[in-house]
């Protein structure tokens, strides 16, 4: 793989697809030989707009990230990234999701992480209210997965029905501060559930 050259380096090219989304080493050489080249530069350009570039080399990501409201507190920069308000059943997929990650690298395997969907359904059952109706339950985890897709956490293994990778860029939003704090919110949550139904009323 060649580095392109300085005078062949194309700043367009890499805001544009950081504009669009996450840039993935593996998915866009291009892009990615051109951002590692071009790093300072599209810091300054995305810069202006209120944005930082966040990238990571070693697990092969870059996006871009709204500035603290503390640095452009005086100039009142519009959010070109809007924050999301996740639900709960969807914050608690992705923690569960985010400690696979750990998993894998605390046990030096393979640093990919696949998962069926029935291993997902299985992972998030047990922290969901019984159920009766196993389709609903289902239905219910499947749309909870489609919105982690769509934010860009997980995809579908190419070929490979009901198979999904974990991207590991999840651990650049859900750090282990997040998880604490998520892990205290959880076991609150538990607890309402495996209580009696006369205590809960």
């Amino acid at each position: 793989m060649s580095t392109p050259r300085r005078d062949e380096l194309d700043l367009p090219l890499v805001v544009t697809h950081l504009m669009k989304g996450v840039v993935y080493a593996d998915a866009q050489e291009k892009v990615w030989r051109h951002l590692l080249q071009l790093q300072s530069q599209v810091r300054d350009h995305v810069g202006v707009m209120g944005l930082t570039v966040v990238i990571d080399e070693s697990e092969g990501y870059a996006f871009l990230r709204s500035k603290p409201d503390d640095e452009d507190a005086d100039r009142q920069v519009p959010r070109l990234v809007p924050r999301r308000a996740l639900s709960f059943h969807v914050s608690l997929l992705l923690a569960l999701l985010r400690k696979k990650l750990a998993e894998a690298d605390t046990s030096g395997a393979d640093t990919r992480v696949i998962l069926t969907r029935e291993q997902v359904v299985e992972m998030i059952r047990v922290f969901l209210p019984e159920s009766s109706n196993e389709a609903r339950l289902v239905d219910t985890i499947d749309t909870q997965l489609n919105k982690v897709i769509e934010l860009g956490f997980v995809r579908r293994v190419t070929g490979q029905d009901n198979t999904f990778e974990v991207r590991r860029i999840l651990k650049a939003f859900v750090d282990g501060q997040w998880l604490h704090e998520f892990d205290e919110r959880l076991a609150a949550y538990a607890a309402q559930l495996s209580a009696p139904e006369s205590e809960e009323r």
